[in-house]
């Protein structure tokens, strides 16, 4: 593998000068370059390795996507809440602090959002394509990638829409079959379409960042919501094909699917009014629903929460029910799509590695998480274990008191026969000993922090960074 030209050895290689000896290092493969695989991608090309990155669109379109961009998001434009000591603030802030490149893009193409990281869809993928395409370690083959390559590292991180192709190679390496679950889009209205005479500027509690009013609210009174919950029932869906064993995504169901579940299932979610007083009324309404801001330009809003399965021409006459969308223009009206994943607890390591074939490499959502900051988070795993690998290491785990070891955790560690994606959540964090559960049984916030507090210093630890200072080198970097 060491020559004096260079030439033999990978094809596609990254040639390094080391005492005067040409030494020629592997590239290693991303399939997919959505969230998970850009960020993958990112971080090994960082640490100074070559990338050959898969992506099939657009030559190959998906039913989902709509360009062939990077990172596109496909459903809400949220990268939920960046309040601090949550959750997903926590799982950011971790990602941060290893250095993100989607979280530096998507900070800066947010848009307002109330608490919630929210951004434009547009500028956020197109940042992310801009970035990798001008990268010099990283080769783009806009092509599909049909089976597993024979050898060599890879990182399939091809989501929850990889082709037929692709997920029948993933089967028969893994000696499994694969699982499904449905998951929907919400519809998206433009802004000059919605009467503002009804809909009214609010956040919930008037909580928002520099105390902007970043949501649009549609209230309903209770004649008006039981007319809505009648015209959903009655509501045509498409005949989709779907076997009674593959299941919804229970924390991203269809209205309808809610809605069939009880009268007042959706005023107690995606339409609960809590919070929110309506300036006409100087109270909250029956119910309500929220639209959130599409783009930097604020010229289209998506109704968060109300992803669903009717038929076009449905969506458009029952939405139109809703206060203040009587006379509602579509960008985009709802869809559902199937999500591939696999059973990660029986088949993947903590390092994201498949058990038997520890070559393999599997992040974002194929590999069983659900949300964006939780794809992106297992590619910038993967990638940095990736570059462990090929510096002939043994990758380490990430600490499980971080946010991002206890999605691992949860990954590998879940009842294989009864695995769901998961979102991060407090859950999947290790509880505080004992007596720190006592000194802050009554204040959830403070607990909260602590646990944050906690998570921050074991990332420091693995780091090796004892200051507990931001870094924004890459943890790839660091180790190459």
């Amino acid at each position: 593998m060491v020559s004096q030209t260079g030439e033999r050895g990978y094809n596609k290689g990254t040639v390094c000068l080391v005492e005067s000896v040409l030494i020629v290092k592997p590239s290693i493969i991303v399939a997919g370059a959505g969230l998970a695989g850009s960020e993958a991608a990112w971080q090994i090309a960082n640490a100074g390795f070559r990338v050959l990155l898969y992506e099939m669109r657009p030559v190959k379109r998906t039913p989902a996507h709509q360009t062939g961009n990077f990172g596109e998001l496909v459903c809400s434009n949220s990268l939920k809440s960046d309040s601090p000591n949550t959750a997903p603030w926590q799982l950011k802030r971790e990602m941060r602090r290893i250095g993100s490149l989607l979280m530096r893009v998507a900070d800066e193409a947010r848009v307002p959002g109330g608490n919630a990281l929210t951004v434009d869809r547009e500028r956020f993928s197109a940042g992310i394509t801009t970035a990798l395409e001008a990268h010099p370690l990283i080769e783009i083959r806009r092509e599909e990638l049909t089976a597993i390559p024979a050898e060599g590292l890879v990182i399939l991180a091809t989501g929850p829409l990889t082709s037929d192709a692709l997920a029948e190679s993933i089967a028969r390496h893994s000696g499994s079959g694969r699982l499904f679950f449905y998951d929907s889009i919400s519809p998206i209205v433009w802004a000059d379409s919605i009467n503002m005479e009804i809909a009214f500027r609010a956040n919930r509690y008037d909580r928002g960042l520099d105390g902007t009013a970043d949501y649009i609210n549609c209230p309903f009174d209770r004649p008006q919501y039981e007319a809505f919950l009648d015209a959903l029932a009655e509501a045509q869906q498409y005949s989709a094909h779907i076997p009674e064993d593959v299941p919804y995504f229970e924390s991203c169901l269809p209205i309808e699917e809610l809605a069939r579940r009880g009268k007042d299932t959706l005023r107690f979610g995606p339409m609960k009014p809590v919070g929110l007083t309506d300036p006409r009324t100087g109270r909250w309404p029956y119910a309500a629903v929220q639209l959130r801001q599409e783009n930097a330009r604020a010229d289209s809003f998506n109704l968060v929460g109300f992803q669903n399965y009717l038929r076009f021409g449905e969506q458009q006459r029952v939405f139109r029910l809703i206060p203040g969308l009587e006379g509602a223009e579509f960008v985009r009206f709802g869809q559902i799509h199937r999500n591939t994943y696999i059973n990660a607890p029986a088949l993947l390591n903590e390092t994201l590695q498949l058990r038997n074939e520890p070559r393999i490499l599997f992040a974002g959502q194929i590999c069983g998480v659900e949300g964006y900051v939780e794809s992106i988070a297992t590619g910038l795993m993967a990638g940095i274990h990736a570059v462990a690998l090929a510096q002939g290491g043994t990758p380490r785990p990430f600490p499980r008191p971080t946010a991002l070891g206890s999605l691992c955790h949860y990954m590998t560690h879940a009842d294989s026969a009864h695995y769901q994606p998961a979102n991060i959540t407090f859950d999947l964090l290790p509880p505080l000993d004992e007596e720190r559960r006592q000194r802050f049984r009554r204040d959830r916030k403070a607990r909260h922090a602590e646990v944050c507090r906690e998570a921050a210093n074991a990332l420091a630890a693995y780091l090796g960074d004892d200051s507990g200072e931001e870094s924004q080198q890459s943890a790839a970097e660091m180790s190459a």
